[in-house]
């Protein structure tokens, strides 16, 4: 998980990244603090090429922009990102409601003996929320869990699944890299229609298949692979894939 902090204010911006990134440290060391920034347009700057999941925001910034239209422009290009208000004053937080921002969470300022506390469970319910999204259909991405390592892998991504000579592990080939993590086959194969159970101990992305060789039962990836097909999945995996871009012998 990627988080960008945005506040005017050097002593409050060091305090907030150093809350942060102590707990991470200690709790979720997978989580990167991929931006610290005092103004707007270093934070817009980033998003050029880049995206977080989840962005602290003071609401009073000095440079002439405030955090609600830089949430604003976070929001027009991303619907998921948590998105988390630092602010001196709760009137404020009436215009977050106006632009429909749909904040995670609101921490005041003042109450500095609470502070550092708020900090830390808005930030688990960040990561809760980054960890549940990770498992849904809507955002296309395959999430697993490694230790203390989460990766996030889009569907578009994965060529196959296939079981790990580790006990109850499963292993992920995509274009990044191979993974192996705990899992089931039989759960990933009802993830999406995208998947398709071949064999006993394979599942494949449907997307990547170049070659159907029906006489010796096994298909071909675009990455050079060849997975086996069982004679059952054989009758149904034709009709599942775009004929004309697929080689069928």
């Amino acid at each position: 998980m990627k988080v960008v902090i945005c506040e005017d204010h050097p002593q409050q911006r060091k305090l907030l990244h150093t809350i942060i990134k102590n707990y991470a440290m200690m709790n979720h060391p997978s989580v990167e603090i991929a931006l610290v920034a005092s103004d707007a347009e270093q934070v817009l700057s980033y998003l050029e090429n880049n995206k977080a999941d989840c962005y602290f925001l003071d609401i009073e910034l000095g440079d002439g922009s405030n955090g609600i239209q830089l949430a604003d422009a976070i929001r027009k290009n991303d619907l998921l990102a948590s998105i988390i208000f630092v602010t001196n004053y709760s009137e404020a937080l009436k215009l977050t409601f106006k632009y429909k921002l749909a904040a995670l969470d609101y921490i005041i300022k003042s109450s500095y003996e609470n502070f550092s506390e708020e900090i830390i469970g808005a930030f688990e319910s960040a990561v809760e929320r980054y960890e549940k999204l990770g498992q849904t259909k809507t955002t296309n991405v395959f999430q697993i869990k490694m230790g203390e390592l989460i990766k996030n892998v889009p569907y578009e991504n994965i060529y196959y699944f296939e079981t790990s000579e580790d006990f109850h592990k499963i292993r992920l080939y995509e274009k990044n890299g191979v993974y192996d993590f705990y899992g089931k086959l039989k759960d990933i194969e009802e993830i999406d229609s995208t998947f398709f159970r071949c064999h006993k101990s394979c599942v494949i992305n449907l997307q990547h298949i170049i070659e159907i060789n029906k006489k010796d039962k096994y298909v071909k990836l675009v990455n050079g692979a060849k997975c086996t097909v069982s004679f059952r999945a054989m009758r149904n995996i034709i009709s599942k894939v775009n004929e004309s871009l697929v080689k069928i012998e």
